[in-house]
């Protein structure tokens, strides 16, 4: 979908451009509003800013929408900026226009521009849609920032952009601002430069439709697989390259959290996933899906049998929990 943009600035990745975009767009002592779970980098690059993250919660019975009431309960005078990430690292969701749109209805009651981190703009499974937020607008101001590492499979190159959405001008100062924090840094190298053109005429169409098929079959392989497995409630994403799964942790009385119980897992079963402190969540863990087939296969059964081997029932039998278990599937050399 075209979307009209006054300016494209280059950055040195995604994640610089979402440091400049929060840099230019608070002071220290304001603060931003960030999706809870989201990417933690947003509260690291705040905070060494002096400027504070505020949480707004994603809804996993909802295909983790924005929590609209709340969201807008966060907002107060030193509100700077909305950071939206859709598609979303780690829940996998892909917001529909309709939400969208309620999400720049908060924005545009409160006079509050929006942060959007689009990086897995490209990455939405059949039967869902990647909707631009700015491309919904002609009041709020937006920040988009992407790049090319996710689409083109080439972390490290470092090669980012932020393109200006502001149809009234209301980013005058904030497009002066980022012009001069990008002269503050070397962007990406003369080598990477010189590849772009090839990088963004030359790579065949084939290329990312295969890319996405083996993430979305990956999706419905771990979905499939973890959905019926007891104490685990999986969330189906719609894009990007990770699944949500959550955990009822009174089913596992052996651990505390979701990092003692992802902790274990890695000891019992060499499978390492995330959990969701690292997002500022709690209860459930990610799995990334970018992973060949049959190590995603492999992976599931490994947590599957971890699961049934700490699984408690509710009920108890001559005073001890019943217990779940598999049969050995071995080990990852």
């Amino acid at each position: 979908m075209p979307v009209e943009a006054k300016d494209v600035i280059m950055t040195g990745g995604c994640s610089h451009a979402l440091d400049l975009c929060i840099q230019v767009i608070a002071n220290r002592g304001q603060n931003i509003l960030v999706p809870k779970p989201g990417f933690s980098i947003y509260k690291t690059l705040a905070n060494s800013l002096g400027i504070h993250c505020k949480y707004y919660s994603l809804l996993p019975d909802k295909d983790w929408q924005v929590d609209l009431e709340d969201l807008e309960s966060q907002i107060d005078g030193l509100t700077a900026a909305i950071v939206v990430n859709n598609p979303s690292n780690p829940c996998g969701s892909v917001f529909t226009r309709r939400h969208l749109e309620e999400i720049l209805q908060v924005a545009e009651d409160n006079y509050v521009p929006i942060i959007a981190d689009e990086i897995y703009a490209h990455f939405v499974f059949s039967g869902h849609e990647f909707y631009p937020i700015a491309s919904l607008t002609t009041k709020v101001p937006v920040l988009s920032c992407g790049g090319l590492t996710k689409r083109f499979l080439i972390p490290g190159w470092r090669m980012g952009w932020i393109t200006i959405h502001d149809r009234n001008d209301i980013f005058k100062e904030v497009r002066l601002g980022l012009t001069a924090l990008t002269q503050r840094i070397l962007g990406p190298n003369s080598l990477v430069q010189a590849a772009i053109p090839k990088i963004l005429t030359q790579i065949p169409q084939k290329y990312f439709d295969d890319t996405l098929a083996i993430l979305q079959r990956n999706a419905e392989i771990g979905y499939n697989a973890l959905c019926n497995v007891p104490g685990l409630k999986p969330v189906m994403p719609a894009g990007a390259m990770y699944m949500m799964v959550g955990l009822e942790m009174d089913r596992f009385p052996a651990f505390g959290n979701d990092l003692e119980f992802t902790e274990k897992m890695v000891e019992e079963q060499s499978v390492f996933c995330l959990p969701t402190q690292c997002f500022a969540y709690s209860n459930y863990f990610r799995i990334v899906l970018t992973v060949p087939e049959e190590k995603l296969v492999e992976a599931c059964e490994r947590i599957t049998e971890f699961c049934h081997n700490h699984y408690t029932h509710g009920d108890e039998v001559n005073g001890e929990a019943s217990i779940y278990g598999l049969k050995d599937i071995g080990s990852i050399e």
